[in-house]
């Protein structure tokens, strides 16, 4: 058997020891320490000497876990600058309005929470009188994310500074009427005060990190020095279970971004229960950013701990805090001090000799209210210690009581985040606590008032002082009376007018060139931020590592092994392209960062991020709503799209619905460009709309969504079409006739057929007219369908237009008025797609798509095997035609057998 006592073997077996005898004296002396005064005693001077040597410059690994006390002793703690009774009547005052606020609106059966902000109200309160900086201040201010379910504790505070008043506040989750409040942090409904929606969890802790790392990079590339701003994420310690919490810890610390700051309220629940129940978050969390690189700062006990702390001579008080788990802590919030003595204090000799020094109020108050979250000394300390750290971004671990000062029904009760509403009787105990001068006549037909001291109070001028002396309000959100981007040269569009020639060209490589071309503009290119997560080269973008570069904080330290090369690998300080390595959900971290800097940093910046179609929306849909609730602009570029185009990657690549999750999302306008002049035509008018002079009506505020394929095809020169640049934009246009396409029919009346296609789809509907024509006596026009989803979306408009009583004609339906025959609608997606606009098309409807799992092949056998290859749409558009009358039905049937369907 394997002796448990023994040396066990290790890397350090492998390096050399240039003096073993005095290794032994070393591991000699740990032996004996740890049999005559104990292990503890052993692995506390093992510590000390660690922190020693890591603070002497010895390089050593770093310890991942520290003993569950505050980092920062108490006699280290800097003094708080300002009144702190003030900043406690401030704090008191926005307590009772967020739960208030809460509680009157749980009668009209809207919820709300009132334990987070309850718990986390010095966290907020510390940074707005002393951190946060306002959009006034040098730069761009401050950027906070604030955690989604402590919202009624920043309107409380917006309404005790006079930016809101109680009629906003009466209307809490209800905005229909006017003068609502999202209950969320939500810029797109209310724009003047949020900057940043957090509340679908895990997504604010990975934007924080790409926000601070964005504002490095506009700086870096002078486009503005933000090198003031600080970006401050709260969060809480169940939404670190998110994986998208943490995806990024390693970037942060990689890069250095001393810009950064997490404050995770460690309350110890979730919102069903405790955290972890039989571990430590804290410890759990602590190990995992120190790991990755972070400086941790922990925030735990309060002033009163430190008694107790005192008293523990022999490290039994430590050790016992750091072995019990935290659904027990939170059992000790609800328990008396009896429970408490026999529970905690009864598990260690020693610790039952100190709590007999202690009254029974001394344990209360340790156990129930003294946390490091709630004393504005500890968490002024921790933050300032966090702006002080410098090479690597902080998190601070503030421990905190759930529906702390609710009330013995709330604090740390499991059910407390479902919990709505207090009683009279509640907020009667809770002013008392509070001390605040509410008396019971206010109390009207048992509903409970808000609460403020005066305009003109001390209260108001000091947080306003406050407020101004740091930048002006927070948290706020700014719309930049911004000039308008200059357009482009026009000759970056109009180059794709004449086509290709001979030459065959994928949409892919059209829109690369396109944007080497727009990225060249004197006025805009150093606008653009080019962002591809890893597959640059899968999308022909290698050509712009050298002449824009990739942005890396070190520059490039290496020679790269491509040097020699034409286009080689090349990586600056100053760099343009943010190629953020395998990771989708970073680099829309990125793309949401640039595409709202108009707004966070009055910077107009037009990102651009090109990924696999099948790994965009399917996987990161999530950050796509947040990019159109934070009003982000900018192009989504679905590369190699469509379910047959990219050949052999098979079933996980196979995008056959990316336009349908597009669709569901009001701010993207999504489309399916089938030729190198209409990726260009789009681009173009985006640019106008989002960066330019906007159309009466337009929204500005929208990003949009370009599927580009793969495929080398023939690009055609532009047809000389009437209408054809607002057909692009709107949806629809047809590309030509069956006459102006030179097929010849046979018949002069022949039956005649409308096929509309979408990107790629477009070339087999080109193959069907021909075959229809040479083989059927069919004559067929060919509709580009750039935009289903604009088509529907116009349709929509139209319906609403006419409840209202105003005439107004579907776009789709004035396009294709008098087009003769039936309507054959095909794309390289899911029928879904074209089927969207079948309910305004008059004529017969139609449609083939790619419906069901991708599988790997060839395009030619992928397409039979869907069904949307040119002879399948020969045999659709005469079963089409036969249902009419206008061919044989046996026509049907042949054609299947002569093409092998």
């Amino acid at each position: 058997m394997t002796d448990p006592n023994a040396i066990q073997p290790s890397e350090l077996d492998q390096l050399p020891d240039r003096d073993p005898e005095e290794t032994a004296e070393w591991q000699a002396s740990l032996d004996a320490v740890a049999k005559a005064a104990g292990p503890h005693r052993a692995a506390f001077l093992m510590r000390r000497t660690l922190e020693r040597a890591e603070g002497t410059g010895v390089a050593l690994p770093k310890l991942l876990e520290t003993d569950y006390v505050n980092t920062i002793p108490t006699a280290a703690e800097p003094s708080v600058p300002g009144d702190e009774a003030m900043e406690s009547r401030i704090t008191a005052w926005n307590r009772w309005n967020a739960a208030a606020m809460v509680t009157r609106g749980s009668k009209h059966g809207v919820g709300g929470h009132i334990a987070t902000f309850a718990s986390a109200a010095w966290l907020y309160e510390t940074g707005f009188n002393h951190f946060f900086r306002g959009k006034e201040a040098d730069g761009s201010g401050d950027q906070l994310y604030i955690q989604g379910h402590a919202s009624p504790g920043i309107y409380a505070r917006a309404f005790l500074d006079g930016r809101l008043t109680e009629q906003h506040l009466d209307n809490f989750r209800q905005e229909a009427g006017g003068n609502g409040l999202p209950s969320y942090p939500h810029p797109r409904r209310l724009p003047w005060l949020w900057e940043f929606p957090t509340v679908s969890m895990g997504l604010g802790p990975l934007s924080a990190i790409y926000q601070a790392r964005f504002n490095r990079y506009l700086t870096a590339r002078g486009i503005k020095d933000v090198s003031n701003s600080h970006v401050w994420a709260f969060l809480g310690d169940g939404e670190m279970d998110e994986p998208e919490s943490t995806a990024a810890l390693a970037l942060a610390s990689r890069e250095g971004l001393d810009n950064l700051t997490f404050v995770i309220n460690c309350n110890l629940q979730r919102l069903d229960g405790p955290v972890r129940a039989n571990f430590k978050i804290v410890q759990e969390l602590e190990a995992q950013f120190r790991g990755a690189g972070w400086n941790v700062v922990k925030t735990l006990w309060g002033t009163a701990w430190d008694e107790l702390f005192q008293l523990d001579t022999t490290g039994a008080l430590v050790r016992r805090l750091r072995e019990v788990p935290d659904a027990q802590v939170q059992t000790y919030q609800t328990r008396d001090a009896a429970y408490i003595r026999q529970d905690f204090f009864g598990a260690d000799p020693a610790l039952v000799e100190m709590a007999r020094l202690l009254s029974d109020d001394k344990i209360l108050e340790c156990f129930h209210l003294s946390r490091g979250g709630h004393e504005a000394r500890k968490v002024y300390a921790a933050y300032k210690a966090a702006l002080d750290h410098k090479g690597a971004p902080t998190v601070i671990l503030a421990q905190t009581v759930k529906g702390f000062t609710l009330g013995e029904g709330f604090a740390s009760k499991n059910a407390n985040h479902q919990m709505k509403k207090l009683t009279v009787d509640e907020f009667k105990k809770m002013r008392d606590l509070l001390e605040l001068p509410i008396a019971d006549s206010a109390f009207v037909d048992g509903v409970v008032p808000y609460g403020h001291p005066g305009a003109d109070s001390a209260e108001v001028r000091y947080l306003q002082e406050r407020r101004a002396a740091l930048g002006g309000p927070a948290p706020a959100r700014r719309t930049h009376a911004l000039a308008p981007l200059p357009a482009p040269a026009e000759k970056a569009f109009a180059s794709f007018d004449k086509g290709s020639g001979s030459q065959n060209v994928a949409t892919t490589m059209a829109f690369v060139r396109l944007i080497k071309d727009l990225v060249r503009d004197k006025e805009t290119g150093r606008r653009w931020v080019p962002i591809v997560p890893d597959e640059a080269r899968t999308f022909g973008m290698e050509s712009l590592f050298p002449s824009l570069g990739i942005y890396s904080p070190k520059g490039q330290t290496y020679e790269p092994v491509d040097r020699d090369q034409l286009m080689y690998y090349k990586e600056a300080k100053n760099g343009q392209i943010l190629n953020e390595g395998i990771t989708e959900a970073g680099s829309m971290a990125d793309f949401i960062a640039a595409s709202t800097a108009y707004a966070t940093h009055g910077e107009a910046m037009i990102p651009f991020y090109i990924f696999y179609s099948m790994f965009g929306w399917q996987r990161t849909a999530d950050q796509m709503w947040q990019l159109g609730d934070q009003l982000g602009r900018g192009f989504l570029v679905g590369a190699t799209a469509g379910r047959t185009t990219l050949t052999g990657e098979g079933l996980q690549h196979a995008d056959g619905h990316s336009p349908v999750i597009a669709a569901t999302n009001p701010a993207a306008l999504t489309y399916d460009p089938a030729f190198a002049y209409e990726v260009a035509a789009i681009v173009k008018d985006g640019l106008r709309r989002m960066y330019g002079e906007a159309a009466p009506g337009e929204d500005p505020n929208v990003f949009y969504y370009l599927t580009v394929y793969n495929e080398p095809l023939p690009q055609p020169a532009k047809p000389a079409v009437d209408g054809i640049e607002e057909g692009i934009v709107k949806g629809l246009y047809r590309f030509n006739t069956a006459e102006s396409a030179g097929v010849t029919v046979a018949a002069a009346n022949a039956p005649r057929i409308q096929l509309l296609g979408s990107g790629t789809a477009i070339h087999w509907a080109l193959q069907a007219q021909k075959l229809l024509a040479e083989e059927w006596g069919v004559a067929a026009d060919v509709w580009s369908a750039t935009s289903w989803t604009e088509l529907r979306r116009d349709a929509l408009e139209a319906d609403a237009a006419l409840l209202r009583g105003e005439e107004r004609v579907p776009y789709v339906r004035r396009a294709l008025q008098g087009a003769e025959g039936p309507v054959l609608a095909v794309s390289d997606y899911m029928r879904q797609v074209p089927d969207q606009i079948a309910q305004w098309v008059e004529q017969d409807y139609s449609s083939l798509g790619a419906d069901g799992f991708g599988l790997s092949d060839t395009r030619e056998a992928a397409r039979r095997h869907f069904g949307v290859d040119a002879q399948s749409i020969v045999v659709a558009a005469l079963a089409q035609l036969a249902k009419r009358g206008e061919v044989k039905a046996t026509a049907v049937k042949e054609a299947r057998e002569k093409y092998g369907l």
